[in-house]
């Protein structure tokens, strides 16, 4: 199956992402590389593109969208290791960050990849393959707390524990090892009356299980910080999120950055010596367009945040 992805919000991330020729920027999920291509566009073989993921498959594909451009170091990680290869490229800082989370298209639809309720296969939902971690292990081997935990935290799930108990009881008899397996768990522990309003009765528990094996908030939280540290004065973050708990992370992040100050409202005297980082550019997420919309139907949920690092003093070092 070919490595297809739309690029949401295109135009929108181009342009805010202010791109100029000879400067440094960083796809950190490049996917099938089709905001990346915009990127090398604009900087016409100047500068450098990096570009990162931790499926091997998207690496492939952006290899070939990008095969043109002499500019562009792709790497097959996740994008928690990206001071790792800015160190290995003897790079400080860069003038731009692009990160757009979630699963892709290809992903999703990609059948064996095990993201999907719609088809049947191992439950897996690696985004990097060569990690221990699979959906399968969780459903058989995590507590009946944890399970909750997850899919009551991850996947706001309301029905979650009812969820977690059924999983329990279920893999006591035999062991849970398809997508479809876990989809009639979860259709049986799911009233017909919920079933019948909102999405798929798996959805939200299909999200949280690939939350926890990729573990994508935590490394979200611990990275925006460090994604900001290494920008130039000028340089851009741009994320895009696509359900609530990743858009709360990035809004709280940029709240803190752009914080002059964090010490208690009752406290006379700042002692905090918290300093601002950051503009944020996006007072409220950029979202698709309608027309986008009907283009695309996934990319409904898209927001689009972006912050600009702030001027620092002279001594800060710049680009080796």
């Amino acid at each position: 199956m070919e490595f297809k992805h739309v690029s949401v919000l295109y135009n929108e991330v181009l342009e805010n992402l202010n791109i100029r020729e000879n400067k440094i920027y960083m796809d950190a999920t490049i996917g099938g590389a089709g905001h990346s291509k915009g990127i090398a566009k604009i900087l016409n073989n100047s500068g450098l593109l990096i570009g990162i993921d931790q499926d091997k498959d998207a690496i492939k594909k952006s290899q070939e969208v990008l095969s043109e451009y002499e500019n562009v170091k792709l790497f097959n990680t996740n994008y928690k290791n990206f001071e790792e290869i800015l160190d290995s490229l003897h790079i400080k800082k860069v003038d731009g960050i692009l990160l757009d989370l979630g699963v892709s298209s290809y992903q999703f639809d990609k059948g064996e990849r095990g993201f999907s309720y719609r088809f049947d296969s191992e439950l897996d939902m690696r985004m990097d393959k060569s990690s221990p971690l699979t959906a399968k292990t969780i459903v058989n081997e995590y507590s009946k707390d944890e399970l909750y935990r997850i899919i009551k935290e991850y996947g706001e799930e309301n029905w979650a524990k009812r969820i977690s108990e059924f999983i329990v009881q279920e893999r006591k008899i035999k062991k849970i090892n398809t997508t479809f397996d876990l989809v009639e768990v979860i259709k049986k522990a799911v009233p017909k009356g919920a079933r019948r309003d909102g999405p798929h009765p798996a959805k939200r528990a299909f999200q949280a299980l690939r939350i926890e094996v990729n573990d994508e908030l935590n490394v979200l939280k611990k990275s925006i910080y460090k994604f900001v540290e290494r920008l130039n004065p000028g340089g851009r973050l741009a994320i895009i999120s696509f359900h609530s708990l990743e858009d709360r992370i990035v809004k709280n992040a940029f709240r803190y950055l752009y914080s002059d100050c964090v010490c208690p409202p009752e406290q006379i005297i700042c002692t905090c010596d918290k300093k601002r980082e950051i503009e944020i550019i996006t007072r409220k997420p950029i979202v698709p367009t309608k027309e986008e919309i009907k283009n695309n139907n996934r990319s409904h949920s898209a927001k689009l945040r972006v912050a600009e690092k702030l001027e620092v003093s002279h001594d800060e070092e710049n680009n080796c």
